[in-house]
């Protein structure tokens, strides 16, 4: 999988023969760069994302959703987190940061954690690189809900009914992440 780790470890060995990046800005969170006129934002504490499409024994999705500040809504979202965001998760794997999101977010565990893509997460806005796993038979092992001020409601839909749930979801006003889609289209090819 490529990972931004990766692509940052690129950027510094072949730096001399990449344009000069200017930093206009330095948050906690997020940094605000520009490489030939072009602006684009990079997470200083994180390496990249990971998302999980997470199914029951009993064939039901595991959603989230939450309030979204960017965006101002609720959203409807797989479970999802950033790889080494805090100073305890420094050097954990994908997969390891994959599983501990479902537990935090969902209470839920899985015994299997299977890549279904990496990609870009908005290529023309960040270097942030998404990876999607699918957890096969996740079973409740904790409350869940997130951690800190994350208000997080899970939602278990039969996978049946998934369709039908998303577009109804979407008529009330959630906005729906087109991760879902992607991770069920990646499935699909499996």
């Amino acid at each position: 999988m490529v990972s931004t780790r990766n692509c940052h470890r690129f950027l510094e060995e072949y730096s001399e023969f990449m344009p000069d990046t200017i930093s206009h800005f330095e948050g906690r969170y997020l940094s605000l760069r520009e490489i030939d006129d072009w602006e684009f934002v990079t997470r200083p504490n994180s390496t990249a994302v990971v998302g999980i499409l997470a199914i029951t024994p009993e064939n039901e999705v595991i959603l989230v959703e939450q309030f979204r500040r960017p965006v101002q809504a609720r959203v409807l979202e797989m479970c999802a987190g950033l790889v080494g965001d805090e100073p305890e998760f420094a050097g954990q794997s994908l997969a390891e940061t994959a599983r501990r999101e479902l537990l935090e977010e969902t209470g839920y565990t899985s015994e299997s954690i299977t890549p279904l893509l990496s990609s870009p997460t908005s290529a023309g806005m960040t270097d942030e690189i998404t990876h999607l796993f699918f957890a096969e038979n996740a079973t409740k092992s904790g409350p869940g809900g997130g951690v800190g001020a994350e208000d997080i409601t899970t939602h278990l839909v039969p996978f049946s009914d998934l369709a039908s749930f998303l577009k109804t979801s979407q008529r009330n006003g959630l906005l729906i992440d087109f991760k879902i889609h992607a991770a069920l289209a990646a499935l699909n090819l499996m």
